[in-house]
């Protein structure tokens, strides 16, 4: 796993700005992903890069990082801008995964402004749609995206979790999105004309930039009210998220370039770090400094490429050992690369993460959250599959 991602000069330049590794020295970090900071931190303008201890290499620029710069760099956002997680509280009669699986409704398909303008899911709608993007409206998207129906574990704060409106086996909705095509459209006419370079006109870029995000935002809570009416919660209308942190964007901060790539804002927030399909994710209460970015990781993080995951997975599973965790959940998932891919094992443990953001006092746990269902695609029989394609294949056409 020595491949190497970036673009950019594989060596430090004299005068490169400051990169922190919050991650102690027995934690899983890629050389590849520690060189991608240190050619992050040579560019024009960078002041400071703070690497999380989910930290692992992408395309031209690492994955959970905050970098600081006096520059605008599109790239350092990457296309994804506006995706994050956000929790929501439900109620449930009975909490059965083998029949809620069964009832989660079809996120691939999107939410049509006309076609759907009964669904109960616009009533979380308040204003205008953001850009006018509807294209891929209450869908979830592929990669490490999910929907997640879980139940609350072990609360380590209890005081805390109590004024979150959470105790122990209370059920949520976990919601991991972006901003679909749009935050790809914004990054994609900026490197058409300037590659990895600088936004020319920043304030141009953020005001697309803001749209993403808030788009992103949208989505999470049409994904939720989607999944919760199937689901037949009480009440049927779902509540507002008690947790929404984005995690792929920019923000202005004492007058310099904040920019995260899969890290989340940690200055005094709540934030829930994704832990893997078959492991606990963990709620924690966020305290990050400017050491940090004032940030703390995201989820899990990888520790294989999708291909060396899918290469290994095959040859250690099955598809139903992956359908069914050793905790009892169910993978809602008919796309078995995919399966493979997003493979508990193809991530860092999340135990070690949330331990080296505790050890830097970036972070304290408030509680864990049990996954009941994961849902990352519709799981179709063969015949509905055909349909589904054929389906999406029309709605594509002018």
């Amino acid at each position: 796993m020595s491949q190497q991602h970036s673009q950019l000069p594989s060596t430090p330049a004299t005068g490169s700005a400051s990169v922190t590794v919050f991650a102690s020295p027995t934690s899983w970090i890629e050389s590849d992903a520690v060189a991608q900071c240190h050619q992050v931190a040579a560019l024009d303008g960078m002041t400071h890069v703070a690497a999380m201890p989910d930290l692992h290499p992408g395309k031209g620029a690492p994955i959970g990082a905050a970098m600081a710069s006096t520059i605008l760099y599109p790239f350092l956002v990457g296309s994804d801008i506006g995706c994050g997680i956000a929790v929501f509280p439900v109620k449930l009669k009975r909490a059965v995964p083998e029949k809620l699986a069964a009832r989660f409704p079809d996120l691939d398909r999107a939410l049509d402004t006309e076609r759907d303008a009964d669904d109960p899911a616009w009533a979380v709608l308040k204003g205008d749609i953001p850009a006018g993007h509807v294209e891929g409206l209450g869908t979830v998207g592929r990669g490490n995206h999910f929907v997640e129906l879980a139940r609350i574990g072990t609360v380590f704060e209890p005081d805390h979790a109590s004024r979150l409106g959470l105790a122990t086996d209370d059920l949520v909705l976990i919601v991991h999105s972006g901003s679909r095509g749009l935050g790809e459209r914004i990054l994609r006419a900026h490197t058409e004309v300037h590659g990895a370079g600088p936004a020319p006109d920043p304030d141009a870029y953020l005001a697309m930039h803001d749209d993403a995000v808030r788009w992103g935002s949208l989505n999470r809570r049409l994904l939720a009210a989607r999944v919760a009416h199937a689901l037949g919660t009480e009440p049927t209308e779902p509540t507002e998220p008690i947790i929404d942190q984005c995690h792929n964007l920019v923000e202005i901060r004492d007058g310099i370039y904040l920019h995260r790539k899969g890290a989340a804002p940690g200055d005094g927030r709540d934030v829930l770090i994704a832990g893997t399909r078959g492991t606990p994710s963990y709620l924690v209460a966020a305290h990050a400094g400017p050491d940090a970015g004032h940030s703390v990781a995201h989820g899990a993080g990888r520790k294989m490429s999708r291909a060396d995951a899918l290469r290994r997975g095959r040859a250690k599973h099955t598809v139903e050992e992956l359908r069914r965790t050793p905790m009892g959940s169910l993978v809602v998932c008919g796309d078995r690369q995919l399966l493979f891919e997003e493979a508990p094992t193809a991530y860092k443990r999340i135990e070690q993460v949330i331990a080296d953001l505790v050890e830097h006092d970036l972070a304290t746990p408030v509680a864990t959250t049990i996954p009941l269902v994961t849902y990352k695609t519709p799981d179709l029989g063969p015949a509905s599959r055909r349909d589904h394609r054929d389906q999406r294949r029309k709605r594509g056409r002018p």
